[in-house]
């Protein structure tokens, strides 16, 4: 069933649209990350303008995060105290990023921007992320090994310490509140929830247990993708409401489906699946990048009058 989506200007098959909701939603409840980082390139490349779709985006993840951290909040496993810290930062880089992203808009590079942001963040993230679960799978094999004992780092060292009784941490309050400005920053520009960056972050810079971070990173994407969600819409006006509802109805759906997933998958073998979608996503841009470029560029000097 084909309908028309006024904003994008572009005609797209309703059914493509709640699947794609779907998966993104199951792939919110698994891995706790927005999904943005998949939904979005997908967009792209079914015709929907980069602008429209990183501000419309940033609704749908509204949702199946919610669904996602319902789920959670019943299993106990968010923290609460670190998803505020996190949604502080969160809010403030929301603002900077809109602001950037205006900026661009009215210079005509903001879909490049974002296309080029994928591919850089994805790549880093995805193989940092494939090799760090990878050894960590060959470590579980061989449980001979001596485990090291964690050391103190930047992180201990830091003022403003706060106790995170869920996440058994006792650090400083500035780590979590700049992962969160960066993440917000990321969301504004590229209409993730920052998930992808946010659950490594919260391993291995910040030190929590995986069982807690999927629900508390689903926690902050809530309110910082509803705040960067408000901020397009009045003032880029680029929120395409019929594509964000077909969007959104079946992420609610796919969250709930996938939370229960990942209850069946071991913390690593999450990490390493995640890092593979996220390679995936990043070859199939970059490629688009090098081999179709949307639009020819040239270089040449200005004539006077």
């Amino acid at each position: 069933m084909q309908i028309y989506l006024p904003i994008a200007e572009v005609s797209v098959n309703a059914f493509l649209l709640l699947g794609l909701g779907g998966l993104v939603g199951i792939l919110s409840g698994m891995f706790g990350v927005g999904g943005g980082f998949l939904m979005t390139p997908l967009l792209f490349f079914i015709g929907i303008p980069p602008a429209v779709a990183v501000a419309t985006e940033a609704n749908q993840i509204v949702a199946s995060s919610f669904s996602g951290a319902l789920a959670h909040f019943k299993r106990r496993t968010v923290d609460f105290k670190m998803g505020l810290v996190l949604m502080l930062g969160g809010l403030l880089g929301a603002a900077l990023g809109v602001l950037l992203f205006n900026y661009l808009k009215s210079l005509g590079q903001v879909d490049l921007l974002v296309r080029l942001c994928y591919v850089v963040f994805l790549g880093i993230i995805g193989g940092l992320m494939f090799i760090e679960s990878l050894n960590a799978i060959l470590k579980s094999r061989n449980p001979g090994g001596v485990k090291k004992r964690r050391e103190r780092n930047l992180v201990h060292s830091l003022p403003f310490k706060v106790r995170f009784r869920t996440s058994g941490l006792y650090i400083s309050a500035i780590p979590p509140f700049v992962v969160g400005v960066f993440v917000g920053i990321l969301s504004a520009i590229m209409g993730v929830g920052g998930g992808f960056i946010m659950v490594p972050a919260m391993i291995y810079i910040i030190g929590m247990p995986t069982k807690v971070v999927v629900g508390t990173s689903l926690f902050q994407i809530i309110f910082v993708t509803a705040f960067t969600t408000i901020l397009h819409a009045t003032t880029n006006y680029t929120v395409d409401m019929v594509l964000a509802v077909l969007l959104l109805v079946g992420g609610v759906i796919g969250a709930q489906v996938g939370t229960q997933l990942g209850t069946r998958l071991k913390a690593e073998q999450l990490r390493i699946l995640l890092a593979f979608m996220v390679l995936t996503v990043c070859g199939k841009l970059a490629l688009d990048l090098l081999l179709q470029p949307a639009e020819l560029y040239s270089l040449s000097v200005a004539q006077g009058p």
